[in-house]
């Protein structure tokens, strides 16, 4: 792929509320290296608003494969509800453009594998596509995984992932949450799957999964909480909480090493200071105790996880036309976990990485044709 020496040109999938809070101001940080051009979104009002925010240069369309022909954008953003992405993605694929999806990607293993089909080759340097993982881009985040790779903390040997937030029956009105085929699952699909993201960008490959999942108070078809635990590939061992029952909510990842834990409390998004390290005993009454406690600090240059800060390194992939972090294998590593979860949470069985191959009913559904979850099938208080 030859260098590129112009402004990118994005065009936004979805006018809603993440391309106005997420998308658009992402756009206008890196407003030196690419340029909003267009904007789809079946909702003529939401177009109006969004244009009226983006500026007069910014098209308005209904209609994707309109758009794309058009326009010819480099880089397409996603922000529909999530039994669009697929589809949309593919299209964008197949008309030469990078994507940036929100999550989650796609609903399903086979629908990622379709996606990852539609992509270029390393030969020809894209298009890619990724989904916003945003948590994995702050500064923070950057160096905890930089400390745990080169092992400047220890062995990592346990953790705990907890995704504990409050969504009312409200919030479920919206007709396309709480079900299967348009949401993709409950809380484990589209709420702790950030966290989940982070500690597996963290830790690295995960190769056992045992887990539950119930329905405690919403009438959906997903599930409203569920916990799982973790086997890491490095011996680690993990919890993973997720609910949409908890008043108190809290974002958090804490992970205990052989010499330090480091933990990160936040709710949405995070910042250096939301990163703590502690030192084991051992370490800190050692006589170079305080010269490592304070190489484990976070910068001093603080970039918060958001939008922005993807979509940088985003940029910067798509200018060398290299596959962007979080993509491929590590895009497909979360989601299979997760995938994972739900197929331990409703057989009562352990599930293990590359077990959900074609031909498993969680290859091609979250919720695996069980009789108790799958769509249709009478809610239940909780699996065994």
């Amino acid at each position: 792929m030859p260098p590129v020496t112009q402004r990118l040109r994005a065009a936004v999938v979805g006018a809603g509320a993440i391309a106005t809070v997420g998308h658009l101001p992402a756009l206008e940080a890196h407003a030196d290296e690419v340029e909003p051009v267009a904007v789809v979104d079946v909702d003529t009002g939401r177009l109006d608003a969004f244009r009226a925010r983006a500026g007069e240069g910014v098209a308005g369309y209904t209609d994707l494969a309109l758009m794309l022909e058009r326009e010819k954008p480099d880089l397409v953003l996603i922000g529909t509800p999530p039994s669009l992405h697929r589809e949309q993605a593919v299209a964008a694929l197949r008309a030469g453009a990078w994507v940036l999806c929100e999550k989650p990607l796609c609903l399903s293993l086979a629908e990622y594998d379709e996606i990852a089909a539609a992509e270029g080759t390393e030969e020809d340097g894209g298009p890619y596509s990724t989904v916003l993982f945003q948590h994995r881009y702050g500064s923070g985040a950057v160096h905890a995984r930089e400390l745990l790779a080169s092992g400047a903390l220890g062995a990592p040997l346990v953790a705990h992932c907890q995704t504990t937030w409050y969504r009312d029956a409200a919030y479920y009105s919206v007709p396309w949450r709480g079900r299967w085929a348009t949401e993709g699952g409950g809380p484990a699909m589209g709420h702790g799957i950030h966290q989940t993201d982070l500690l597996l960008h963290l830790l690295g490959d995960w190769t056992e999964v045992r887990a539950m999942a119930g329905r405690l108070v919403h009438d959906v078809e997903s599930e409203d909480v569920s916990t799982a635990l973790v086997r890491f590939e490095s011996g680690a061992m993990a919890t993973v909480v997720n609910s949409v029952l908890s008043p108190q909510e809290a974002s958090r990842i804490r992970i205990d090493c052989a010499d330090a834990t480091v933990e990160l409390t936040h709710l949405y998004g995070h910042s250096n200071d939301d990163w703590v390290y502690t030192p084991a005993p051992h370490v800190a009454d050692a006589p170079d105790g305080a010269d490592r406690v304070r190489a484990w600090r976070t910068p001093a240059a603080d970039l918060p996880s958001s939008h922005t800060a993807q979509l940088a390194a985003v940029l910067a992939a798509r200018r060398a036309g290299v596959r962007p972090p979080g993509s491929g294998h590590e895009a497909r590593r979360t989601l299979e976990f997760t995938a994972a979860l739900y197929k331990s949470a409703f057989t009562g069985l352990p599930v293990r990485a590359g077990e959900i191959v074609p031909g498993d009913p969680y290859h091609t559904a979250m919720h695996g044709d069980h009789p108790d979850w799958a769509p249709g099938a009478p809610a239940k208080e909780a699996t065994r």
